[in-house]
Formats: C-alpha cells, structure tokens, sequence
C-alpha cells in the first residue's frame, strides 16, 4: 500500500460536569488525512494543511507529531507526504487538533498495517494535542477514535483506560459556533482560569452529576444525561470568555432543548435534545443568543459519530 486515507469526527469534551473524563464523537464535521510514502526513505515529514493559520511543521502540528512518534516506535524509515483538510474549526471547542491526530493515527496504522488496538491508537493520537493543548488530553481524542461517549480513565503514572458506550439512538445535539476571535494556544488559556480549589460541596455536585451522565448513557435515557449536565466548578470560570453565554443558554432551553453546556474548552456551545423535532428551533435560538451579544455563529445539528474510519 503507498497511501491510506482516514476521516475523524469532531468531538465534544466535558459534558458539563466530566472535565477532562468525557468525551462525545459528533457526527457534525470531520478532518481527513492522507498519507503517502515518498519516494525518498530519509524520514522526512512533509505536511500540508488545507488551513494556512495552523503550523504545518510537524513538530508543530498534531498531525505531525502523531507520525512522528508512530515512526519512531516502529523504525520506520520511509519519508512521507501528508495531506490535512481541516473539516473541523481550529480553536472552537469540537475537538480540531484530536480529529486531525485521531485521523493521522488510523491512517498511518492502516498503510503500514500495523497491529495496534484501538486504545493504543487513542494513545498515539494524545500526542498530538500536545501542539494545541501543550500536554497530552485524552478526553477528545478518545471519542474521535473509538467513537461514541467514552470515559478516560487516567490515573498518575498508570497505564490509561477507555471506556465506550453507545450513545442512545434518540440524542441530538445543536452545536453553535460563534465568530469570534480566539487566542493561540487557546485551550491553556482556557485551562489558566479555572480554580486551584473549589469547595468540597461543588466537588459533591459534579461527581453527582457527572455519575448521572454515565447511568444515562448506560441506561439509553437521554433524559438522564441531560439530568447530569450542570456544572458548577468549570463552567463558571470560564462563561465570561463567551460573548452571550447567558443568552444563548436560556434561549436553548427555551426553544426547547434539554441541557446546554460549553462544548470543550469553548467557545462553542452544544445544547443536547431527545429527538430531532425540536433541532431548528434550538439552532435558531442558540444563533440569535450569540447575534443578541454581537456575535455571528454557524450551527450545526448531530448525532453520536461511530469514530475515526480509512476511506
């Protein structure tokens, strides 16, 4: 084989109470990466980006430098060429850099058919986060790949787990993505405002909730999941990065949905339904939340992706 192509799904993280634990595939947009042997065998990573904005080097890219350390690991030799083309906004809170790496991972395993499990491929694929996120997460990643809702379970210096369960047949989300201007590196900037403490009755709601969540996914019940999503440690700290939180939280449950959370790091915001009837009429809702705040947005209505897959 001289190429393999792989498309990876856009996530979300967190679902309010599980910071940085949860993990959602969406089915709203992908990333696809080619890889192609070259005709050299000195190595050599050469990528190219269909967005200018993100670093194309690959010890810069998190596409990159998945490759880089799955070559390393299986003394690969063979240069290669890389095409990225982004589906997923960089820097918006739908796991970009995870599908871009999630992607780059299953490719690069499918054109040298290498014997990897799937959750040694979420393994290789936390390494790219490390362009975006300065550290590796697995919240993100882990859904991309595996698709579905999926649990990290990382513990200090332990080997880390994955947990996936299929998301019930009746959820829909609406995702809103606002224009606005992000910052580099935006996640640390995110994770800079949090709190160092928090007080151990907060601590008690999210686990409460948190465990809701889980119980609901289990148990099929869309309405217990949303039961779940109320965070009161995370959110908090970071709603005033959101141009028209409030507004677009209140209109979403208004229109009729379920819950509403920011999506990862933000700023996106995802509201969570039972069923499709109520989908545009949350999407609006959530638009004219951000438009009340001066913001444009894109929406976009989805299910549960299956995960990262070769075309």
């Amino acid at each position: 084989m001289k190429s393999c192509t792989a498309i990876a799904p856009s996530s979300t993280a967190n679902l309010g109470p599980g910071y940085d634990v949860f993990g959602l595939a969406l089915d709203a947009l992908y990333d696809r990466v080619t890889i192609k042997k070259s005709a050299k065998k000195d190595g050599t990573i050469r990528i190219k980006m269909s967005d200018s904005a993100i670093p194309a080097a690959p010890e810069s890219n998190s596409a990159g430098l998945v490759i880089k350390k799955m070559m390393q690991d299986f003394s690969l030799s063979d240069g290669l060429e890389v095409a990225v083309k982004k589906g997923v906004p960089a820097g918006y809170g739908m796991g970009s850099s995870a599908a871009s790496a999630a992607a780059a991972a299953v490719a690069l395993a499918g054109l040298y058919r290498l014997k990897i499990t799937k959750e040694k491929l979420v393994e290789y694929a936390a390494e790219g986060e490390v362009a975006s996120a300065g550290a590796r997460h697995y919240d993100n990643v882990s859904a991309s790949v595996l698709g579905g809702f999926v649990i990290s379970s990382v513990g200090e210096g332990s080997v880390p787990r994955f947990i996936r369960i299929e998301p019930p047949k009746d959820l829909y989300m609406v995702v809103a993505v606002p224009s606005i201007p992000v910052p580099e590196r935006k996640t640390e900037v995110a994770r800079s405002v949090l709190p160092a403490q928090v007080p151990l009755k907060s601590a008690v709601h999210n686990v409460s909730g948190a465990s809701t969540i889980v119980a609901g996914f289990a148990l099929g019940d869309v309405g217990m999941v949303a039961r779940g999503i109320n965070d009161v440690i995370v959110e908090p700290a970071r709603k005033h990065l959101i141009p028209g939180y409030d507004g677009v939280k209140k209109n979403a449950i208004s229109a009729g949905a379920l819950a509403v959370t920011i999506s990862g790091a933000g700023p996106s915001m995802i509201a969570f339904l039972k069923g499709k009837k109520d989908a545009n009429k949350v999407a609006r809702a959530m638009a004219a939340g951000f438009s009340d705040a001066g913001a444009k947005s894109r929406t976009f209505t989805c299910r549960p992706s299956s995960g990262t897959r070769t075309v």
